[in-house]
C-alpha cells in the first residue's frame, strides 16, 4: 500500500473552515430528530423548538404579603389623625403570602400595618392604592408567552420557568453520540500488570470527558491493535451507531499508522495534517456521511485537536455554539522560541505579582500529560511569530478563573519537593488561594525577583568563600533591594544512584570513572552550582563526567532518568532518590531558603504561606519525604 505522508499543512483555521464547509454541505451537521424530554432532565440541553407558557404564573391574584386583603376603596382618608377601622371577616379578610385573593378584594395591607382593636376588629392609618400587596395573574409570565427560543441551552432558572409556566416536556435536540477508538498494539487496560513497552490507555477516558463536557455521549471502544483490517472494521461498526468517529493515534506516517489509510478507503479524507504544534497530524475525514477524525496518540495533541477540530462539530450537531474563551494579558516571564510555519499553544502557569499577571512557561512536549494538568493557561505563538520574549505580553486562555489567577502566590526558583506539599496544605486551608512554583533554578529565581515576576524565590546557593548559603547572592544580586531570607528546610544533597548500586558509585570522583554515566541539573540551579564548586574542590574535570552535559530541571527528573537507565548517577536530594526507590550517597547538607521581597511581606499570598509554613502538621508531612530538617522552617534566617 503506498502512504502518502501529509496530504496538507494548512493553518488549523482554514482547515476547520474547509471541512465543517464539506459536512455542512452533505447534511452531516444537522442535528439529530428532536427529542421530547421532561423538563426536570433538561438541564443543559439544548432546546430544538421555542418554549411556550401553557398557563399564566401566578394563575390567580395572589397576596404577596401576610396581612388583610380589603377593597382599596374602603380605605381612603385613612391617616394618623383620622384612623379607619375595618371589621375582621367583612371588610378585611386574613391572608398569608401566596393564598388567593378574595373576590370584592384588590389590595393587601401588610400585617405589620394593622392594629388589632379587637380580635375581630382592626385599625388602620395609610390608605392603600388599589393592588398594593398583590401579584396580580400573569405578573411572571402570561399563557402562550414565550419562555425560551430555540437553540437555547437549558439552566436551572429555565427548568424553574418552564414548570411554573405549566410545561413539563420540551423537545430537544439529540446529543451526538461520539465513538473513541483507542489503537495501539503497545495498549493496555488501566490496573493491567505493566511490561516493558506497555502504556496504559488512558486518552479515551479523558477524551470521552471532554466529549461529555460539551454536551456529547461517548461510546468508548475497546482497544484495536495496529492492524488494517481491523482498524477499518472498528471504523465501520462505530460509523453505524454512532454520529460522529474519533480514532485516536495511528494519524502520523508511521510504519504502523493506518488511520488516515483506513478512512480513507471507507470515506473521504478533507485533511491530513495542521500546521499546529502539538496536534499537527490530524486527520478530518467522513465516514457514511458522518464526521470521522484522527487524533493523534500524545495525550496533549489529542486535547488539542479535540478542542480545535471536535468541539465545533460536536456544538453544530447540537444547534449550539461554543462558549466564549476567557483570555487575559499577561507578562511572559521566560523566553519562548518557536519554529516559524506552526502555530504553536505553549502550556503556562499564572500569577498576579503587583498589577502584573505573570505568564511561566511549563513543560512543551506533547506526549506531557502533567503539563496540561499543572497549566492555569495557553499561550498560542502565532503562525508567522518566533516567539517571545522576556517581559512581552501575550494574551493568554484562562483554564482558570482570573480571581483564581488573582489568588496565587507565585514562586520561582529551585525546585524542592517541599513546594508540593506546601501547595497541598494551603489549598487545604485556604481553598481561594493556590501556589504556582516554576522551576528555574536558583539564580534564575533572583531574575524573576528583579523583574518582579514572583513574590518570592527558592534559593540555595554555596558561598564557596564564606560557606555561608544564600545572603552574599542576595546582597549581590538584588543589591538595594529589601528583602528577608526565610529557612523552608535544610536538606540533604548526594549522589541519587541506581537500585543496588551495580557501578560501586561512592564519591563524585568516580564518576570521571569510565563507563559512569551521569544526568547533571541546568545551569542556573543551585545544585549545578555545588557540583561545580565541589568538582573544583577536589580537582575533577567536568570533561571528564561522561554526561555532564545532559540536562534536567528538577530532582526528580533527575531521579528518573538514573530510574530509567538513562544515567547511573545524578547529584540530587535524598527525598528525590528515596521516592523512586533508589540508592543515595550523601554528600552535603544545604540550606534551602525562601527570598522574600519586603514589599510582599505584608500581601496575603505571603503571610498565608509563612502561616502554613509553621504548622507542625505541614512540617510532619516534609520530613516523612526523607533527608529533611526543619529545625529552622519558618524562621527569618536574614534580613537587611
Amino acid at each position: 500500500m503506498k502512504r502518502k505522508i501529509y496530504l496538507d499543512d494548512l493553518p488549523w483555521e482554514e482547515a476547520l473552515e474547509r471541512y465543517l464547509g464539506y459536512l455542512d454541505g452533505i447534511g452531516a451537521l444537522h442535528p439529530g430528530r428532536p427529542e421530547l424530554i421532561s423538563v426536570e432532565e433538561a438541564l443543559g440541553r439544548i432546546t430544538a423548538a421555542p418554549v411556550y407558557a401553557r398557563i399564566s404564573s401566578p394563575h390567580y391574584h395572589a397576596s404577596a404579603m401576610d396581612g388583610m386583603a380589603v377593597r382599596s376603596s374602603i380605605t381612603y382618608g385613612a391617616s394618623e389623625t383620622t384612623p379607619r377601622q375595618l371589621i375582621v371577616g367583612q371588610e378585611a379578610v386574613p391572608v398569608d403570602t401566596g393564598d388567593p385573593l378574595p373576590d370584592g378584594c384588590d389590595a393587601v395591607i401588610m400585617i405589620e400595618e394593622v392594629h388589632y382593636l379587637k380580635p375581630d376588629l382592626i385599625e388602620i392609618i395609610e390608605a392603600v392604592p388599589p393592588w398594593r400587596h398583590v401579584r396580580i395573574v400573569g405578573e411572571d409570565m402570561v399563557a402562550t408567552e414565550m419562555i425560551l427560543s430555540s437553540s437555547h441551552q437549558v439552566r436551572p432558572v429555565d427548568i424553574g420557568a418552564m414548570l411554573a409556566g405549566g410545561v413539563d416536556s420540551i423537545y430537544v435536540y439529540p446529543r451526538p453520540r461520539v465513538a473513541i477508538l483507542p489503537t495501539g498494539t503497545e495498549l493496555v487496560q488501566p490496573g493491567s500488570d505493566l511490561q516493558p513497552g506497555d502504556i496504559i490507555e488512558y486518552n479515551s477516558r479523558m477524551l470521552g470527558a471532554m466529549v461529555e463536557k460539551w454536551g456529547g455521549i461517548a461510546l468508548r471502544r475497546e482497544i484495536t491493535v495496529d492492524d488494517f483490517a481491523d482498524i477499518k472494521a472498528m471504523l465501520l461498526r462505530s460509523s453505524d451507531d454512532a454520529d460522529i468517529v474519533l480514532i485516536n493515534a495511528g494519524s502520523s506516517a508511521g510504519s504502523e499508522d493506518f488511520t488516515v489509510d483506513a478512512i480513507r478507503s471507507l470515506g473521504t479524507v478533507l485533511v491530513h495534517g495542521v500546521a499546529t504544534k502539538p496536534g499537527k497530524p490530524v486527520i478530518l475525514g467522513e465516514i457514511n456521511g458522518k464526521p470521522a477524525i484522527g487524533v493523534p496518540g500524545y495525550p496533549v495533541s489529542a486535547y488539542i485537536d479535540l478542542d480545535l477540530f471536535v468541539k465545533p462539530v460536536i456544538f453544530k450537531k447540537l444547534g449550539a455554539v461554543p462558549p466564549p474563551i476567557e483570555k487575559i494579558e499577561a507578562t511572559v516571564s521566560r523566553k519562548m522560541v518557536s519554529p516559524i510555519g506552526v502555530e504553536e499553544f505553549v502550556r503556562v502557569k499564572l500569577g498576579q505579582v503587583g498589577n502584573r499577571v505573570v505568564a511561566t512557561p511549563i513543560s512543551r512536549g506533547a506526549g506531557i500529560m502533567m503539563s496540561l494538568v499543572l497549566a492555569d493557561g495557553m499561550i498560542r505563538i502565532p503562525q508567522k511569530s518566533e516567539g517571545f520574549n522576556a517581559g512581552d505580553k501575550a494574551p493568554v486562555e484562562l483554564f482558570k478563573t482570573p480571581q483564581e489567577i488573582g489568588e496565587t502566590t507565585v514562586i520561582i526558583g529551585s525546585h524542592d519537593l517541599a513546594l508540593d506539599v506546601l501547595a497541598d496544605f494551603l489549598r487545604r486551608k485556604y481553598p481561594e488561594a493556590a501556589l504556582s512554583s516554576a522551576h528555574v533554578g536558583s539564580l534564575g529565581g533572583f531574575t524573576a525577583l528583579r523583574r518582579g515576576e514572583a513574590h518570592c524565590a527558592g534559593i540555595h546557593l554555596l558561598d564557596e568563600e564564606t560557606g555561608d548559603y544564600n545572603v552574599s547572592y542576595v546582597k549581590r544580586l538584588l543589591s538595594g533591594r529589601k528583602v528577608k531570607l526565610v529557612n523552608l528546610v535544610y536538606r540533604e544533597q548526594g549522589l541519587i544512584l541506581t537500585k543496588g548500586n551495580p557501578m560501586n558509585i561512592r564519591n563524585l570522583a568516580d564518576l570521571a570513572r569510565a563507563g559512569v554515566s551521569y544526568v547533571n541539573r541546568q545551569r542556573g540551579a543551585g545544585t549545578r552550582i555545588l557540583l561545580d564548586y565541589l568538582l573544583r574542590k577536589q580537582c575533577i574535570d567536568p570533561e571528564q563526567i561522561n554526561g555532564y552535559e545532559h540536562e534536567e530541571y528538577t530532582h526528580m527528573a533527575v531521579a528518573v532518568a538514573v530510574k530509567a537507565g538513562a544515567a547511573d548517577a545524578g547529584l540530587g536530594i535524598r527525598a528525590a532518590a528515596r521516592a523512586l526507590g533508589l540508592d543515595f550517597t550523601s554528600i552535603v547538607e544545604e540550606r534551602y531558603d525562601l527570598c522574600i521581597p519586603e514589599e510582599y511581606w505584608d500581601t496575603p499570598y505571603i503571610q498565608r504561606m509563612l502561616e502554613i509554613i509553621n504548622m507542625p502538621e505541614f512540617q510532619a508531612e516534609v520530613a516523612k519525604l526523607g533527608g529533611y530538617d526543619l529545625r529552622d522552617c519558618g524562621k527569618v534566617m536574614w534580613r537587611n
